[in-house]
């Protein structure tokens, strides 16, 4: 099966959770890669999501985290429009 990696950088303008963790992270440029799937059964090229990740600094050490899509936009949206609470980005 093929498969493709896309990266992007998000910025966060302030500290944020993710449901997997309960510490914050620091604000700050992070690594977002998204792993896909070329669906060979179609009569077109499509691509199925079958991971995300983002990149996250903690004491010195980078983590990869999975994250779903859905939390991962959420958080992002709270961030831009100011209502991030800390600790409050988790569904």
């Amino acid at each position: 099966m093929t498969s493709r990696a896309i990266d992007r950088t998000v910025t966060f303008h302030r500290s944020f959770i993710l449901s997997s963790n309960d510490a914050p992270y620091p604000p700050g440029e992070y690594l977002v890669q998204t792993d896909e799937e070329l669906i060979d059964q179609l009569s077109f090229p499509a691509w199925r999501r079958v991971a995300t990740m983002i990149h996250v600094r903690r004491g010195g050490t980078t983590q990869v985290v999975i994250v779903s899509p859905r939390e991962l936009s959420l958080i992002l949206s709270r961030d831009a429009d100011g209502s991030l609470p800390l600790g409050g980005a988790a569904e």
